[in-house]
C-alpha cells in the first residue's frame, strides 16, 4: 500500500491541474486556434480573418458569414462549444481571484509591507500559551512586534487577535532577517521546547550580537545552554509561576502591590524603566538636583546601571549618568514626560 499513495498522490495533483484555470484558459485558446484553422481551410480566409471571426463567434458577438455548408457547420459547433469554454474560463478565473487569488496576494504584499517598516520592535518566536501571553502584553501596549510560528493554525490565530505574524521556522537566518532583526529592539525566544529556544536564540546572537534577547526555560539545564546560547535574560516560567505563588501566600498585600503597579490596565500608577540618554539633561545630575519627585511626580525605585549593577532606593544625592535605566514609579502620562526628558525609550516592567 505504500507505494501506491505517491501514485495516488500525483493523480489527484493532475485532476487539480485538469481543472485549474491553466486548463481553463488553454481549452479556450485551443478552441480559438481550430476555429481559425478550420475556417481558414475551409472558407479560404486568411488568418487573420479567421482569427478575428472566431473571437466574434466564440464570444457571440457576431456570427461569421460563411459561404459554405461546412463553414456554417463550423460556425454552430464554435457558437455552442465556445460559449461554454468560454463561460467556464471566465467562472474560474473570477472564482480564483475572488476567493483566493487575489485577496491573498494583497494581503501577503501587505504583511511585507509591514515587515519592511518594523523598526525598535520585538521578534516573538512561539505562539504557544506562553507566547500568546507575550504577544497580548505587547499588543495592550502599543509595543511593535513580529510572531514567527510555524504551525499555520497557530499564525492564523495571532493574526485574528491582532499580531503581525509570520510562518516561518525561528532559528532560520534568513527568516530573522526577513522580520528586520537588524532594527528590532530585542528578540523573545518562546517557542515550545528548550531545543528549538536554544537554536533561536543562538541564531540571533550571530546576526545581532549586541540584541537584547529573552529565552523561556523549562528545566535548570535548559538555562545554562540558553545563556551561553546568548541569551541575555532567561525565565522559566515554572519557576516564576512557583514563585509567585509562596509570595502571594506569603505577602499577598505586596503582591497586589506589585500587580497593580506592573498592570498594563491599571490608568493611575505604572511601573517603568526609563533609559537616560548620554545627551540627556538628566544625565550627571543628582536625584536631588534633577528634581524629579517635584517635576514629574515619580518615585525612583531604582538605578541599574549599563554594567547591569541595580541600585535599589537609591540616595538623593546619587548621580544619574548616561545609560543608565530608572525604574519609576508613577501616572503614565507622567512617565511620559520623564521619558521624553531623559531623551531614552521607557519599556514596562513585567
Amino acid at each position: 500500500m505504500r507505494p501506491e499513495a505517491p501514485i495516488a498522490g500525483a493523480s489527484r495533483r493532475t485532476r487539480a491541474r485538469a481543472q485549474g484555470p491553466a486548463f481553463a484558459v488553454g481549452l479556450l485558446v485551443l478552441l480559438v486556434l481550430a476555429g481559425a484553422v478550420g475556417y481558414s481551410l475551409i472558407e479560404g480566409w486568411t488568418f487573420g480573418q479567421a482569427l478575428y471571426r472566431t473571437i466574434l463567434a466564440v464570444t457571440t458577438v457576431e456570427s461569421p458569414a460563411a459561404s459554405t455548408t461546412a463553414g456554417r457547420m463550423l460556425t454552430v459547433v464554435l457558437l455552442i462549444a465556445g460559449v461554454g469554454a468560454a463561460l467556464y474560463t471566465f467562472t474560474l478565473l473570477a472564482t480564483v481571484v475572488v476567493e483566493g487569488g487575489l485577496p491573498k496576494h494583497f494581503e501577503q504584499r501587505r504583511r511585507a509591507r509591514m515587515l519592511d517598516n518594523l523598526k525598535d520592535h520585538f521578534i516573538v518566536c512561539g505562539y504557544g500559551r506562553i507566547g500568546r501571553i507575550i504577544s497580548r502584553q505587547l499588543l495592550r501596549q502599543s509595543v511593535p512586534f513580529v510572531v514567527i510560528e510555524r504551525d499555520p493554525e497557530a499564525v492564523q490565530a495571532a493574526m485574528e487577535e491582532g499580531a503581525l505574524a509570520v510562518e516561518a521556522d525561528a532559528s532560520r537566518e534568513d527568516v530573522l532577517r526577513r522580520v528586520g532583526i537588524d532594527r528590532a529592539r530585542g528578540l523573545i525566544a518562546a517557542v515550545g521546547t528548550d531545543a528549538e529556544n536554544v537554536y533561536a536564540v543562538l541564531s540571533a546572537r550571530v546576526l545581532r550580537p549586541d540584541l537584547f534577547i529573552v529565552g523561556r526555560a523549562e528545566t535548570e539545564d535548559a538555562t545554562a545552554k540558553l545563556k551561553r546560547a546568548g541569551a541575555s535574560r532567561v525565565v522559566s516560567p515554572y519557576e516564576i509561576g512557583g514563585l509567585q505563588i509562596a509570595q502571594t501566600a506569603l505577602r499577598p498585600a505586596v503582591v497586589d502591590f506589585f500587580e497593580l503597579a506592573t498592570s498594563s490596565d491599571n490608568l493611575e500608577l505604572a511601573m517603568e524603566e526609563i533609559t537616560v540618554a548620554a545627551g540627556s539633561g538628566l544625565a550627571a545630575q543628582s536625584i536631588l538636583d534633577a528634581n524629579l519627585r517635584q517635576r514629574f511626580g515619580v518615585i525612583v525605585v531604582g538605578i541599574q546601571r549599563p554594567d547591569l549593577r541595580m541600585e535599589f532606593n537609591p540616595d538623593p544625592d546619587v548621580i544619574i549618568g548616561g545609560g543608565d535605566k530608572l525604574v519609576v514609579l508613577g501616572r503614565p502620562e507622567s512617565l511620559k514626560k520623564l521619558e521624553t526628558e531623559a531623551g531614552g525609550h521607557a519599556g514596562a516592567i513585567a
